[in-house]
């Protein structure tokens, strides 16, 4: 592309960076995805962003889709593209945003998975035997009993928790929201036991709730890989990962309350359709039964 166009790719990043002050990870997003268009502007010989159009804009999600990419993804890179153009246009290099009114090719959308009842009460009653898995219970009980994020849960404070109260704070969440969580009597005593030796591995200053041997702040791929290994220990062969719990916790709540809203305020969902996805797993449940239980529901022999 012409070096005036790359120059107003660089200083739309720059204001990103430096005005919106957008997280690395976002920039990172963004940057990876305009290149893409990019690229795709010079194999069609398109030397300006003033040049493209609406329906170049849909040959190249066309093009894209075609290459693999999942809706989410196209998603993610039309929400890229307008955001540029947006730029472009309070800037005054174009005069439309060609990406405005173009949609992703929807898809299917994916039931997150759950474990029962039962499965759970295996995972987390396997009994413990030494301070790591201690710790661990603590964790996987949290994740169960408040419906927490891998990210909430890793940065937890011990003056987020209110132990008397059963309740905990989780002070940015995602989209930068706090909220007040319970928490159960089963994870409030798992949460107990793990303090008691917390207190006698870990220096004063840490303020985090769950450390490593070393007694500092306990990272998210480590959590991850204790649940592998919690797991693998326990003969688990289902590949089981924090977010599941949290799938568990909203779909089980949902199941006994059918309280939407509710389920919507505990998970730190700001949008409903969101926590819908929930209701799908209920519905996929009880057609289970009915198909396994109502005498007219079953299939006719072959």
């Amino acid at each position: 592309m012409h070096p005036d166009a790359e120059l107003m790719l660089a200083d739309f990043f720059k204001q990103l960076t430096v005005e919106v002050r957008a997280s690395e990870n976002t920039v990172k997003s963004y940057q990876r995805d305009i290149q893409h268009l990019s690229r795709y502007c010079t194999d069609k010989a398109v030397t300006g962003w003033a040049d493209l159009k609406h329906t170049d804009i849909r040959a190249y999600i066309a093009n894209r889709h075609r290459k693999g990419l999942s809706s989410k993804s196209l998603q993610r890179e039309l929400s890229a593209i307008r955001s540029f153009y947006n730029y472009l246009l309070k800037a005054g290099h174009v005069v439309a945003n060609p990406a405005q009114h173009i949609k992703a090719p929807k898809q299917a959308r994916k039931l997150p998975k759950t474990l029962d009842v039962d499965q759970l009460s295996g995972l987390l009653e396997a009994g413990t035997s030494s301070l790591l898995e201690l710790r661990d219970v603590a964790m996987f009980e949290l994740f169960y009993s408040s419906g927490l994020r891998l990210s909430e849960l890793a940065a937890l404070n011990l003056t987020d928790l209110d132990l008397p109260d059963n309740t905990l704070i989780v002070r940015i969440g995602k989209g930068g929201k706090s909220r007040v969580l319970p928490i159960g009597s089963k994870a409030v005593t798992a949460i107990e036991n793990w303090l008691h030796q917390r207190v006698l591995k870990t220096p004063l200053t840490e303020p985090a709730l769950f450390v490593s041997t070393r007694g500092t702040r306990l990272g998210q791929r480590s959590i991850e890989l204790r649940l592998e290994l919690w797991c693998k220990k326990k003969g688990i062969a289902e590949h089981i990962h924090p977010h599941m719990l949290r799938h568990s916790f909203a779909s089980h709540l949902l199941e006994s309350s059918q309280d939407l809203r509710a389920v919507q305020e505990l998970l730190g969902h700001s949008n409903i359709s969101t926590t819908q996805i929930y209701t799908h797993l209920d519905f996929q449940h009880l057609a289970e039964i009915y198909d396994k239980a109502h005498p007219r529901a079953k299939k006719k022999p072959l």
